[in-house]
């Protein structure tokens, strides 16, 4: 008989429904038992805020009768409940070893704007440049429209800075061409201060205003990098050289119990390997926070988690906004109802594994494991931040779909059955079947032999869409 309702965990006091349970939708709460005004609601054994009026057994529980109990800045004390995964030694994949000793999982030609004043040549450079030469020996030639590297100060340009740093370095991108204009701010010459060592058969420059026709030169240019790319062939390289980017958008109230989940089995798989995953989106880690402070493998890395929540709690004050004004609406349509709901929903990306690092935007991680990577929820802006900090590809958890995507595979996971059925042309894999009686234990290796064949060349949606783009987290002034 199909279950109508789950409940999570035997300390809960509501119910998911499974189905429509009218008047309560798929996805929603339903009481469990009678909650008093001013008791807590309790989903995943922690709480996700307080009855507003008395709740009856069977009661939809929701935003007319919910309200979060977050507020403020909060302190935190250092309480480690470290896991010990079993480590796993030997599973390689086929990818393209570089030059550095860097892994690609792609072999591509990316064109890189130091400025948004070129993202029209650069687009006429990549379109000629596809016509131009036989590109069988790659995985294609692309480039990432974006409107900074001029008018910006002090950390926003750095920011800039960073994040076309990390492109520019990532090991899918075979060969690299920078394209500058000449005037702006993020110059060529002040790119490569920040750049650093780079490999001059890997990495072209072009400033648009130094040349008759920047866009015949530039086609000329990636053609020498298509020559230098073609001698990539994929080899048996190690799984610990994976890595990977955690990523929710549109999340619904079955996220938390197939998507997020499965995201995060598969992470504790990978990284047991000795791969690396990144989980970002720190604004939805604001309620759920102490779960990973007590994952955090020393004192050290819990104070930099404390700095990471503390100063986003103090980016939204000092821009007078409200610091839990979230979920979104798509959220609460969708069954959540606070910010601690979603936040305990969306680390479960970050599986079970100890927290080994915290990096800053735009940062590489220094030791493989999970790290915490600072980047705002915004989807674009989130998974431009997971693939500048080397992420191969992003897994992408969603209950009500999204086209989206990064330059690297995006990987679309949906919550529920009915969107993989809907938007087949979005999303990549289901886990909406681990209510419908499939394991997480069988999933899980389903999914990981999936993700190890994209690894291996085989494209996602987005990539089969050319659902390609980039957004830099923007916090300062525009000239």
């Amino acid at each position: 008989m199909e279950q109508a309702a789950l409940v999570i965990n035997q300390q809960d006091n509501v119910a998911v429904a499974l189905k429509d349970i009218p008047p309560i939708l798929q996805g929603h709460k339903i009481a469990l038992q009678d909650i008093a005004a001013g008791a807590h609601v309790i989903k995943y054994g922690h709480p996700i805020g307080t009855a507003t009026q008395d709740i009856c057994a069977g009661d939809w529980v929701h935003s007319h009768n919910l309200k979060t109990n977050l507020s403020g800045i909060l302190d935190y004390s250092y309480t480690p409940k470290l896991t010990q995964l079993t480590n796993i030694e030997g599973e390689t994949f086929m990818g393209y070893l570089r030059k550095d000793g860097a892994v690609g999982i792609r072999n591509e030609i990316w064109v890189i704007n130091t400025v948004g004043c070129v993202n029209k040549p650069a687009e006429h450079i990549v379109a000629l440049s596809r016509e131009q030469y036989n590109n069988d020996a790659i995985d294609g030639i692309f480039t990432f429209v974006h409107p900074y590297g001029c008018s910006q100060l002090g950390d926003d340009h750095l920011n800039t800075q960073k994040i076309l740093k990390g492109m520019v370095n990532h090991p899918n991108a075979a060969g690299v061409l920078v394209l500058g204009l000449g005037c702006e701010n993020n110059t060529i010459d002040s790119f490569r201060a920040i750049l650093g060592d780079y490999d001059p058969d890997r990495v072209k420059f072009l400033n648009a205003q130094d040349c008759e026709d920047e866009v015949t030169e530039g086609v000329r240019l990636v053609g020498e990098l298509l020559n230098y790319a073609s001698h990539f062939i994929r080899q048996p390289v190690p799984v610990s050289k994976l890595s990977i980017g955690l990523k929710c958008g549109g999340s619904d109230g079955l996220s938390g119990i197939t998507a997020n989940p499965l995201a995060g089995a598969v992470s504790d798989k990978l990284i047991a390997h000795g791969g690396t995953a990144l989980l970002s989106e720190v604004p939805e880690m604001f309620g759920a926070e102490t779960i990973l402070m007590d994952r955090c493998v020393n004192k050290n890395i819990f104070n930099q988690t404390i700095a990471l929540i503390n100063n986003f709690k103090d980016y939204f004050a000092k821009h007078g906004q409200q610091i839990y004004e979230n979920p979104s609406p798509g959220n609460k349509d969708g069954g959540i109802t606070t910010l601690e709901e979603k936040s305990l929903g969306c680390t479960q990306k970050g599986g079970t594994s100890n927290v080994v690092g915290v990096l800053v935007y735009g940062q590489l991680p220094i030791q493989s494991g999970l790290n915490l990577l600072n980047s705002p929820g915004n989807d674009i802006v989130a998974i431009t931040a997971l693939m500048a900090s080397g992420a191969h590809m992003v897994l992408f958890t969603t209950g009500r779909g999204t086209p989206v995507g990064a330059p690297v595979p995006t990987v679309k996971i949906s919550s529920n059955t009915e969107l993989a059925d809907k938007k087949a042309n979005w999303i990549d894999y289901n886990a909406g079947s681990l209510v419908e009686g499939i394991s997480m234990e069988a999933m899980c290796e389903d999914f990981w032999k999936y993700l190890l064949s994209i690894a291996e060349g085989k494209p996602t949606l987005n990539e089969k869409n050319n659902y390609r783009e980039i957004a830099i987290f923007k916090t300062g002034v525009t000239l």
